[in-house]
């Protein structure tokens, strides 16, 4: 009985130095998250719809060949209207900034009209029925949403015509296509791996063209003939609602 005893006393006591001396569990970190982060690099391409506003004014400066110094004004006019249209173009992507270049291309239905305040009885009219814009853009991308900015060339088709206001016949016309300025602005969101949509504004800057304008014989003078020039001022601005589509990795991975 003494033995099992001192036995036992051997044993509690040599127990907890025993335990001490087993090596300590290795800690083990967790894998950390996969974040997913929205990749605006890559080329796109896309359709646009929306409306605008070409603000116009007209001088004339010569009529019938007879020079009109200083010029006489015939009034302004907002030619108004929808537009549809397609971009293409290609984007870098550092860290957070997004650079890209872009070309565009719209038919547009922007038409108005004034009375001339310089012969009576006369209304100018004008329709823009296409423009287009090759621009560079810088911008921020928070994940899958970018805000940007763009600059560069604009060009657009513009017709003119001259018509009597009583009967509505078209007594000269013109056209010209006008190159100038863009500036702009957007907000695109990625609603899917290749997919974003967005809106945008555009202000084109036009400056002022001096325009012949042409006879339609209805005046007594033949079809064709010079009728006189106009110097025509023009901005554009333009808004619209784009959906893009992008080749490339849908996503990239951070740990």
């Amino acid at each position: 009985m003494r033995k099992v005893l001192l036995g036992m006393v051997i044993i509690a006591l040599t127990a907890p130095a025993t335990a001490a001396d087993l090596a300590p569990r290795p800690y083990t970190k967790a894998p950390s998250a996969v974040i997913p982060i929205y990749d605006w690099a890559g080329f796109y391409v896309g359709l646009n719809g929306g409306g605008g506003s070409a603000h116009q004014c007209w001088d004339v400066v010569n009529a019938g060949g007879v020079v009109i110094a200083p010029p006489l004004a015939m009034g302004c006019q907002n030619a108004t209207g929808g537009t549809v249209g397609g971009q293409i173009g290609y984007r870098w992507q550092i860290a957070n900034s997004v650079f890209g270049l872009e070309a565009q291309g719209n038919w547009a239905n922007f038409k108005g009209s004034n009375a001339n305040l310089a012969f009576a009885g006369v209304q100018d009219e004008t329709k823009l029925d296409a423009f287009g814009l090759m621009t560079g853009q810088v911008g921020y991308a928070w994940n899958n949403v970018l805000v940007y900015v763009k600059g560069g060339a604009a060009v657009v088709r513009d017709k003119y015509r001259v018509y009597d206001f009583a009967t509505g016949l078209t007594l000269n016309n013109g056209s010209e296509t006008r190159w100038g300025g863009a500036v702009g602005a957007g907000l695109e969101f990625g609603f899917a791996s290749n997919w974003s949509v967005g809106v945008e504004y555009d202000h084109l800057f036009l400056g002022h063209r001096d325009v012949d304008f042409f006879s339609t014989g209805i005046v007594g003078v033949p079809v064709g003939a010079f009728a006189g020039t106009a110097r025509i001022g023009q901005d554009v601005d333009i808004g619209m609602v784009r959906v893009n589509y992008r080749w490339g990795a849908p996503v990239a991975a951070t740990y």
